[in-house]
């Protein structure tokens, strides 16, 4: 899609598969699930494809028909249903493509069952719920399971976990204990880690990881930087000045008139807004960076604009280039920094860019 205003999003195929390959640095004897559901976290599905088909030992997703598109496009990895089936059709789907289905309750179970015998080998995800207490079965629930999938022949299992708190203080060990005690005997496959787990507890590595966001070059801590983890921004947002105001002492800024000009400053007006998917709930001082120079927005963020204080910036008028976040021609203002200002979290700005902002991809 072209538009005549400034604003476009830039996709970086390169940092995307670097950031595969510094996964497999730090899990070199599992094999990677390159998750991309959420349209690759909001940098589009087909493009992830595109930069780690010829790497990526696996793609993971939520939805059986995109699972289906996939291998009609002649994907031939492995293809992990995240959240596994949500119909009997969807488990007939699961066999007739050679998807690999997670299951995690009684009921997905009953639906996998009775699309019928399987004629050809078949891997299947068990989810353990061991603390996050979203899905999965419980050490009640499990053993029954696995006697009813033990019975069916040409079936592979894996037992899976996700973890509540990899990327903060309570760690992983009190799960990692459950997961142990649930699967005492277990001598089939795993896969435990999450991006931050890969990272920082080699010990969950397994049989399969599932590296999430630092595909896309954001970290999962608070207090390490991408960048420190050696990282790359795949998504970059950048626009440009529309419009420059010089104000005096005492004089406010966009709606609700929430930044004061405490001196006289210059503003610049940036055609970017929560329309465009940049967080309403940045405040003022939200990172920014403008012809080469980091600087700060001001004022609340409009539905198209947003502003930004250029007063030690004489040059920057109207064309400007801007960064929003990424690596940009106007400069690096990493996104972990935006969402963190914004009170919210990388992942969240990702899939949030809207449908109308343009989108360009590097090298082509």
């Amino acid at each position: 899609m072209k538009t005549s205003r400034p604003i476009r999003a830039r996709i970086a195929p390169a940092a995307l598969l670097h950031n595969y390959r510094v996964v497999k640095r730090h899990a070199a004897n599992a094999r990677a699930w390159a998750v991309i559901k959420a349209n690759a976290y909001g940098h589009g599905q087909w493009r992830a494809v595109d930069a780690l088909r010829e790497e990526a030992d696996g793609f993971a997703i939520l939805e059986t028909e995109n699972g289906v598109a996939l291998r009609e496009a002649g994907v031939s990895q492995p293809i992990l249903l995240l959240e596994g089936i949500f119909s009997t059709r969807d488990a007939r789907a699961v066999r007739e493509y050679g998807l690999t289905t997670v299951i995690h309750c009684s009921e997905q179970l009953d639906m996998f069952l009775d699309a019928g015998p399987l004629a050809a080998p078949q891997e299947v995800y068990v989810k353990l719920n061991t603390g996050m207490n979203r899905l999965g079965f419980t050490d009640k629930t499990l053993p029954l399971a696995l006697e009813r999938l033990r019975a069916q022949e040409n079936l592979k299992l894996t037992l899976m976990t996700h973890f509540a708190e990899a990327d903060g203080e309570r760690g992983i060990a009190w799960q990692l204990e459950r997961f142990k005690a649930m699967s005492a005997g277990w001598t089939g496959g795993v896969c435990l880690a999450n991006s931050a787990a890969i990272l920082d507890f080699p010990e969950t590595h397994g049989d399969w990881v599932r590296p999430g966001i630092v595909l896309y070059g954001a970290s999962p801590f608070v207090d390490r930087s991408a960048a420190d983890l050696g990282l790359q921004p795949v998504m970059t947002l950048e626009s440009a000045l529309i419009g420059v105001q010089e104000l005096q002492a005492g004089e406010r800024v966009g709606y609700g008139g929430t930044f004061t000009a405490d001196k006289p400053m210059r503003i610049g007006i940036v055609a970017c807004g929560y329309a465009d998917g940049y967080p309403r709930h940045a405040p003022s001082g939200t990172p920014i960076a403008v012809l080469g120079q980091r600087t700060r927005t001001v004022g609340r963020v409009s539905m198209d604009m947003l502003a930004c204080d250029i007063t030690d910036i004489p040059d920057a008028g109207l064309g400007a280039p801007v960064t929003l976040w990424g690596k940009g021609i106007a400069g690096e203002v990493p996104a972990d920094e935006v969402a963190t200002a914004a009170g919210t979290i990388a992942y969240e700005l990702f899939c949030a860019l809207a449908p109308r902002v343009p989108t360009a991809v590097d090298g082509l």
